[in-house]
């Protein structure tokens, strides 16, 4: 199971470099389908991943209310996206999420402030909470590590 979670982790930090870009297909209008396509000038390796401890934290989630409104960092916020806001930790981060009472992760990146609520640690969106099996919950004790690289990492591209 941890060889396919890091399988997964590489394969999302590799997405996460900018190799693949995300467009609308031009060819058929009416499919509402995205296009998906890989640079040609793309050279996929694999990079060692570290995990670097930040402790356990208390988590809450939001979603609904701030749903396609500006987050800190300029993007607009998608609740189902797998995003975090935190009070301190840099823009563009990359955090496991561990849900400790049933051992769900998941990786999410840093795109807003918060939480601004006494006593929380890490605000997460609502597809990060569906992910890690705490909706009804709403608050909960995660472990949380940071992921670090040999190489820089930059967020998937997505053109209009």
């Amino acid at each position: 199971m941890r060889t396919i979670k890091i399988i997964f982790t590489v394969t999302f930090l590799i997405a996460s470099a900018g190799f693949i870009n995300f467009s609308e297909s031009s060819a058929n209008e009416n499919s509402g389908a995205d296009k998906i396509t890989v640079s040609k000038d793309a050279k996929p390796s694999l990079t060692s991943v570290d995990f670097n401890d930040l402790g356990n934290m208390i988590a809450s989630w939001y979603g609904p209310k701030f749903h396609g409104k500006l987050t800190a960092n300029g993007e607009i916020y998608n609740q189902m996206a797998l995003t975090a806001a935190h009070k301190e930790l840099p823009f563009g981060t990359f955090l496991r999420i561990t849900n400790i009472r049933n051992g769900k992760s998941v990786v999410v990146r840093i795109n807003d402030r918060g939480p601004f609520i006494e006593g929380r640690d890490i605000d997460l969106s609502k597809g990060t909470a569906l992910a890690l099996g705490m909706i009804q919950r709403g608050v909960i004790r995660v472990k949380v590590e940071e992921l670090s690289t040999s190489e820089q990492i930059y967020p998937v591209s997505l053109l209009n």
